[in-house]
């Protein structure tokens, strides 16, 4: 792949994390965004790498003080708040999404990948909970995983959706993953 275009879609999937994590909805310590949603999608149509570089990239840029984490916060503090591990486990979630769509890409594929994507993240958003709340597991269950499966499985089929029509319409540019 070109050095210049894979940059250029790194760059353009943090931005469209960034674009979409300013939407939430308040739900306790954490709240329901559609960062997930653009990870998700950026997970579903870039390779591996591309997907993955473009989420640190995203981290980067709100570590240094820019508004695009959720709710158009900022700062290096985010890293240490209730929201701490699922922002240090958003490369994760499009890793593991990102390597598992990159074979076969139809719509139950799509949904496993994002599914074991999101899996990751709330494992990773539970373990942070924890360490920084010093809550209980079951307390922590309560506030970080069950509010947001319903939610989660809604974005997931709109990523999958979208993401079909997406690497239907960019099946033969040369830079997008293509069926193995």
């Amino acid at each position: 792949m070109n050095k210049t275009y894979s940059l250029t879609l790194i760059a353009l999937g943090a931005a469209l994390v960034a674009a979409l994590s300013p939407f939430q909805i308040p739900l306790g310590p954490i709240p329901i965004t559609l960062q997930t949603l653009a990870i998700g999608l950026v997970a579903t149509i870039y390779r591996p790498k591309e997907a993955t570089l473009a989420i640190v990239l995203y981290l980067l840029l709100g570590a240094i003080g820019l508004p695009v984490f959720a709710g158009g916060k900022g700062g290096f503090q985010a890293f240490f708040g209730p929201t701490a591990g699922f922002l240090v486990f958003f490369p994760v979630r499009a890793f593991v999404t990102s390597i598992i769509a990159q074979r076969k890409q139809n719509a139950v594929r799509l949904f496993v990948a994002n599914l074991l994507g999101e899996v990751a993240l709330f494992i990773g958003g539970l373990i942070g909970f924890i360490l920084i709340t010093h809550a209980d597991f079951s307390k922590a269950i309560n506030l970080v995983v069950l509010p947001f499966i319903l939610p989660d499985l809604i974005k997931i089929s709109f990523t999958t959706i979208f993401g079909l029509l997406l690497l239907k319409s960019l099946k033969n540019k040369p830079y997008f993953r293509q069926e193995a």
